[in-house]
């Protein structure tokens, strides 16, 4: 395989991607594309995924969010939904595109957070040949429920202050109050269960900070892909990790069962388990599977 630097735009923003050919073929292929979830990059933990669908004879885009990477976007690691489905939709527009994609196959690929965004992207768009859901975050109402279920009301109330201190500076002009993505149980961040720290930094390169702008901690609950998931007609292969503690197992059985074409694998796993070892494999095994029934690379 070869892999290009590439960039696009979305809403005026630059983001930036690498782009997966395979080695010896000519002509249009179809595409994966790609990014990750919850304040990570393409750098954290995701190219094995890439790699082997290119190996398998699909072209891949994977891209940094705005905000995030080494796409540009002000202030630094402002995690906001709704702009991040724009720039799955600017990705999509344009990979169409690029001269080596068949525009017609494009399968949209997302992991936590992103399964989620894909959820949204896929509904919207209407024309993706596929999706591919990995431990989605279907409901965000459901994963802050779950944070007070393990870490309390109290750290429920405290994420929330954090989040209004940091919309409060925003409104001022100011710069954004930060929290940690993932940390310790009794830890302000994100996410505190006692998988998250060692699971979620294990991801990150020393140049991806654990870190997010606060007022995600009062938007979250809003952003409910579960609600959308009855706008997702094309096949889509939701992969659930029934001891996920992040993204909760029931919100994303229920958003797959409004699909009109889904399919669901359960794994005996946690959040961060099918980034490494078995689960990786398997979940990689099934996901190959898919795409051959889906989106079959030409002979």
């Amino acid at each position: 395989m070869n892999r290009q630097d590439l960039q696009f735009q979305s809403s005026g923003v630059t983001c930036r991607g690498w782009f997966y050919r395979p080695d010896g073929v000519t002509g249009k292929r179809p595409c994966v594309v790609m990014a990750h979830g919850f304040g990570a990059t393409r750098s954290s933990g995701i190219e094995p995924f890439a790699e082997a669908f290119c190996q398998a004879g699909y072209c891949v885009f994977l891209f940094d969010y705005r905000h995030f990477g080494d796409s540009e976007g002000e202030p630094r690691q402002l995690l906001n939904p709704g702009r991040e489905v724009e720039d799955w939709l600017a990705a999509l527009a344009f990979v169409r595109q690029h001269d080596a994609v068949d525009a017609a196959n494009v399968c949209l690929w997302g992991t936590s957070f992103s399964g989620g965004l894909v959820t949204v992207a896929a509904a919207r768009d209407g024309n993706v040949q596929c999706i591919i859901a990995q431990c989605p975050m279907m409901d965000g109402l459901a994963s802050v429920l779950a944070v007070i279920g393990y870490g309390g009301l109290g750290q429920g109330l405290k994420l929330t202050a954090h989040g209004l201190r940091d919309i409060g500076r925003s409104l001022l002009g100011m710069s954004p109050h930060y929290m940690a993505s993932a940390g310790r149980p009794g830890d302000v961040a994100a996410m505190t269960a006692a998988d998250c720290w060692d699971g979620y930094t294990a991801l990150l390169p020393q140049d991806v900070p654990n870190r997010v702008a606060a007022r995600i901690a009062v938007s979250l609950p809003l952003f409910r892909p579960v609600a959308r998931a009855a706008g997702v007609r094309c096949p889509a292969l939701v992969l659930v990790c029934d001891k996920d503690t992040v993204a909760p197992a029931r919100a994303a059985v229920k958003a797959a069962g409004r699909m009109a074409r889904a399919e669901v694998k359960h794994y005996p796993v946690g959040h961060f388990d099918v980034y490494q070892g078995e689960a990786l494999q398997q979940s990689l095994t099934d996901q190959l599977t898919f795409l051959a029934a889906h989106m079959p690379v030409p002979a």
